[in-house]
């Protein structure tokens, strides 16, 4: 890897607004003239689009390339559109549970059965969605080259140092060489070599999205972030949806006892969830309408759909990578070390092709990083508090270690545990599933990590994850005077019963 400080992309005034300059010299084999810039971006995802917009801003020459999801993964088949569901199919079943809130309709309505009875309309379930993203999209399009960049819509593949050959989407090529470059190409659905996958009909995550129809029944292979998520989307809307996961339990990174809590919120949504079942045949139905998925051990799962939940690959395929001198870890991500750079000099890469964990506030971090090390600033990956938060009904969120972790790393551990039931706001939202869980150094009564199961969980979790940052001890958050009654007060509640 370059051990070379990175020198800083100093704004010039003549640079603003101007077209790159163009160079006649030798880098591949096009006839396209090569175009210098002070920065290139291959790939306009959370980090890429920040930097970009940040350093043309500064008065850079920036090219910035982007295949086909203005705005990055996140807004386009990921983070948005999901939670913009996800968000819509939670108020499905708080009308169809309106009743137990003393909310009805006129008895010549229907009363409160009618509401009950309540469905999604597709359609326009799936044009709410569809308007949240292009809306986002078209605020993209109009931030790029408001902020001076040259964005371009195409296909770049490296032909040499820093150099990217890019075929555009409408047509002909351009040459492009940065002083600097950040590939920040994020990653893809992936497909393993299943028996018979190939031969059936199956959706990745992006493609459920599309909500072409409304399963009958879905099988979900994978469960990961990912796959629980759909699954409890899914459940949320009245498909029956059966979970085939390989490991001993879902979210396999989490404790026994928070994967379980979420697993007992999925069948409450009438998922059904096949632990140990690692899936090692696909096939259609015999009436040729659906799937019946068959695992190591025998046990078989139908439904009228199948989605494919086991994973992300990188995207580097295609990049000519090789050509740059950048180098691929084993599992194919690309190399870098913690200041972001790859093998090659003046080459960074950043977000999920980088190895950064699958979050877009990792990959924003990421950006952060790179802004200070562009400016001659010191910055790192090393040691940051990622927090993460699953949106399922009820809500995982998390910080720091795991229990297990914290003890397989020497740690004297405590654990401070309530029910979310214990939790006054939770009883007022009718929401009283989960319970919060806080993992404790008993050497320094500093906070190692939390697992918070429940409503706005993935709020609440932000508290925890700042007094970490603040080193503060857990007896400084249980005596914090914490606004009653809110989910959070729950961090009062559950550490009091450490005493």
């Amino acid at each position: 890897m370059s051990t070379s400080s990175s020198s800083s992309l100093q704004p010039t005034s003549q640079h603003t607004n101007q077209s790159a300059a163009v160079s006649h010299g030798p880098a591949g084999g096009s006839g396209a003239p090569l175009e210098e810039v002070d920065l290139l971006v291959v790939g306009g995802g959370k980090a890429g689009k920040s930097l970009a917009m940040l350093r043309a801003k500064a008065g850079d020459k920036v090219v910035m390339v982007e295949r086909d999801k203005v705005g990055g993964t996140c807004i386009n088949v990921a983070c948005i559109p999901t939670k913009t569901l996800i968000s819509a199919a939670r108020t499905l079943r708080e009308v169809q549970g309106s009743a137990t809130y003393g909310v009805t309709l006129p008895e010549r309505d229907g009363g409160a059965d009618a509401l009950a009875q309540a469905r999604i309309d597709l359609a326009s379930f799936r044009a709410r969605k569809e308007a949240v993203v292009s809306g986002m999209v078209a605020a993209h399009e109009k931030m790029f080259p408001a902020s001076g960049m040259d964005f371009v819509k195409g296909t770049a593949h490296f032909v040499g140092e820093r150099t990217v050959e890019i075929q555009l989407n409408d047509g002909g090529l351009r040459r492009v060489r940065g002083a600097k470059v950040l590939i920040n190409t994020g990653t893809t659905p992936s497909v393993p070599p299943i028996e018979g996958l190939a031969d059936v009909r199956y959706w990745t995550s992006e493609d459920l999205l599309t909500l072409p129809e409304l399963p009958t029944g879905l099988v979900v292979l994978g469960g990961g972030v990912i796959g629980v998520e759909m699954a409890s989307l899914m459940g949320l809307l009245g498909v029956p949806v059966t979970i085939v996961h390989a490991g001993a339990h879902i979210l396999d990174r989490e404790d026994d006892d928070v994967a379980a809590e979420v697993t007992a919120g999925l069948e409450a949504l009438g998922v059904t969830v096949l632990t140990g079942a690692r899936a090692s045949r696909v096939d259609a139905a015999a009436d040729g309408r659906g799937v019946v998925v068959t695992t190591a051990d025998g046990r078989e799962a139908t439904g009228s759909h199948l989605l494919v939940a086991l994973g992300r690959t990188p995207v580097t395929a295609g990049l000519g990578l090789e050509a740059a001198g950048v180098e691929l870890t084993e599992r194919g991500f690309v190399r870098v070390d913690d200041h972001l750079r790859t093998t090659a000099e003046g080459v960074y890469a950043a977000g999920d092709v980088a190895g950064t964990p699958q979050f877009t506030h990792a990959s924003w971090n990421d950006f952060r990083v790179l802004r200070d090390i562009l400016s001659g600033k010191e910055a790192s990956t090393t040691g940051r508090l990622i927090p993460w938060a699953v949106f399922t009904t009820p809500e995982l969120g998390h910080v720091g270690l795991t229990e297990t972790e914290a003890r397989q790393a020497g740690y004297e551990v405590r654990v401070a545990k309530t029910p979310t039931a214990a939790v006054p706001r939770a009883k007022t939202l009718g929401r009283t599933e989960g319970f919060f869980k806080v993992v404790i150094d008993a050497r320094t009564d500093l906070i190692l990590g939390a697992a918070i199961i429940g409503a706005e969980a993935s709020e609440v979790v932000t508290s925890i994850q700042m007094a970490m940052l603040g080193g503060l001890r857990w007896q400084q958050v249980r005596d914090a005077v914490i606004t009653h009654p809110t989910m959070s007060e729950g961090l009062n509640i559950v550490l009091d019963s450490l005493g």
